[in-house]
């Protein structure tokens, strides 16, 4: 089966496909690469097999492919770089994918697609164009058990799906996933393990440690064309797949370039019918992308050093200069326009569009850069919520397996962008408090964190037309985390998001069991600006959080 599937998952897409000068290796798609004093990178392959064992004692911030090999006497990474898929922005550029399949060749088409999203114009559009363009005698499987917050067993269901029909009627030429960012990470993952089922088909093999084993992705997958209809995940940019656990109450993900869309299509028409609730949530996780990647710890800095290959350095790099260009976009951008578009999602075309490419642009930023404590706390609160909380205007999940009932879960949900940007407040006023870094980089992370506040006050006054001045820009430098939280909790109470871990239920019992399910996300914890992140910090966050 292993065979079979490296064959029939070749990419076949040619006017998609470029190669590593001098490389026998696969594509690698909109890659840029900083190089300081000179430095000079030789081609190396595409594809790394490494041991398990080495795949499972990697740092959790590694790409799912690399190793924690560093060049032992460069103890800094004085190299960035930017990976990031092809994206096609502009109203109606859904209509295209039809064409974009027939110059692929594309026979056997598979389409993942949010149920609710089936039933409204953007799925309509979809099949209209394919029907229109795709090569004669094409043909194309539907796939719409998708849930909200995907977890491991609508991920399995979804890979089980893709597989089976794999194995009856042949390989697939494209994948299509039309949602939010739980369909398109649905799609990944379905994608990967049927183009490369991992030894003894065991699910946790790409998973990101310590949780999984983190086994590099071999090769190249189908072409993954992805079109959001949120202005949220960035998904359409990222090679990350993000799952709550069920057996651990935890979430994490899988990463890998490899997982990258080949193409994001970013259709703000597809916004237009977007519930107010998700419009608000989607677009809060914008905000946060934008400021986490912006003030993570700088890529110079990052733990681990310099790696000994160009492929085995990390995708979630520390902030940097080609991540800080579309960090700050995005942030303006969402600081501007995220109030409009929840207050008339499907009139207001300008904040629409606007907010469309502060999605993508965040997701370009964040997907090299990282994130860190807001992310990193997040999954503890998404995962160990208690007493039914559900999120308003989203929808309860159906069962995809007869015999699991994933409709009966027992923690509820919290939307993601919620239980990301409700530990914001708490997160910065502990990245930003004075004297807590030291050296150089106390003053690097001071002035970003002041940067990201003055771009709040000063949108929050343009939008409340008052004419009076912010905080000095000396007077934010005292305090920045506190700057910077106070101007969160501004937009938050705008925006109407709760404020505050106790209310979706948690009380300080729970505190202990919080920063226990964060410990182990090392990949994002460990780009905070301010370190250590351990048990007691993370205590202490929670505590803070509990109330904003």
């Amino acid at each position: 089966m292993r065979a079979h599937s490296l064959q029939l998952c070749q990419y076949r897409s040619a006017w998609l496909s470029q190669q590593l000068p001098g490389s026998s290796g696969g594509p690698v798609q909109g890659t840029f690469t900083i190089l300081s004093n000179n430095d000079k990178i030789k081609p190396v392959p595409t594809c790394i097999r490494f041991p398990r064992q080495q795949a499972r004692e990697c740092h959790s911030g590694e790409r799912a492919y690399s190793s924690t090999s560093v060049i032992s006497n460069v103890p800094k990474d004085p190299i960035c770089e930017l990976a990031t898929s092809t994206l096609r922005y502009g109203p109606s550029s859904t209509s295209e994918i039809g064409l974009d399949l027939a110059y692929s060749h594309a026979n056997r088409i598979i389409l993942f697609v949010d149920p609710h999203i089936q039933t409204l114009e953007p799925y309509t559009n979809v099949m209209t164009s394919i029907e229109r363009h795709a090569p004669p005698g094409h043909t194309i499987d539907v796939y719409n058990k998708i849930r909200v917050e995907p977890n491991n067993i609508s991920f399995q269901h979804a890979i089980d799906y893709m597989t089976t029909q794999t194995i009856k009627h042949g390989a697939y030429d494209a994948v299509i996933a039309l949602g939010g960012g739980s369909t398109i990470d649905t799609a990944k993952a379905a994608n990967l393990y049927t183009c490369h089922p991992p030894p003894n088909n065991d699910f946790y093999a790409y998973v990101n440690p310590p949780l999984g084993s983190g086994l590099p992705v071999p090769g190249t997958l189908t072409p993954l064309f992805a079109i959001p209809t949120t202005a949220g995940t960035g998904s359409e940019t990222t090679g990350v797949a993000i799952f709550d656990d069920i057996p651990t109450k935890s979430k994490t993900g899988i990463a890998s370039r490899f997982l990258k869309p080949t193409l994001g299509i970013v259709d703000p028409n597809n916004m237009i019918t977007l519930p107010k609730s998700v419009a608000k949530y989607s677009g809060i996780d914008v905000l946060c992308h934008a400021l986490e990647s912006y003030t993570a710890i700088p890529y110079s800095l990052r733990p681990g050093g310099r790696p000994s290959s160009p492929i085995l350095r990390p995708a979630y790099q520390g902030s940097n200069p080609i991540s800080d260009i579309w960090s700050l976009h995005a942030l303006r951008e969402c600081t501007e326009y995220l109030p409009r578009m929840v207050a008339d999602p499907d009139g207001d075309e300008e904040a629409r569009n606007k907010m469309c490419l502060a999605a993508s642009s965040a997701g370009m930023g964040f997907g090299n850069a990282g994130v860190h404590l807001c992310h990193g706390m997040s999954y503890a609160v998404a995962s160990q919520v208690k007493g039914g909380y559900w999120t308003d205007g989203y929808p309860v999940p159906a069962a995809v397996d007869e015999n699991v009932d994933v409709a009966d879960d027992e923690h509820g949900l919290v939307a993601h962008g919620l239980s990301v940007s409700i530990n914001a407040p708490s997160v910065f006023r502990f990245t930003g408090m004075p004297g807590k870094i030291g050296g150089s980089a106390e003053e690097y992370s001071r002035d970003r964190h002041v940067q990201c506040a003055m771009i709040l006050a000063n949108t929050r006054l343009k939008r409340q037309n008052v004419a009076a001045s912010v905080l000095s820009e000396k007077a934010m430098k005292d305090q920045p985390g506190h700057a910077l939280a106070n101007e969160i909790l501004e937009l938050m109470q705008l925006l109407d998001v709760p404020v505050g871990i106790r209310s979706l239920g948690y009380n300080e019992s729970h505190i202990d069991d919080l920063a226990k399910g964060t410990l182990p996300q090392h990949r994002v914890t460990k780009l905070s600006p301010r370190q250590p992140v351990e048990l007691n910090e993370l205590k202490e966050l929670f505590r803070d959080a509990l109330d904003g």
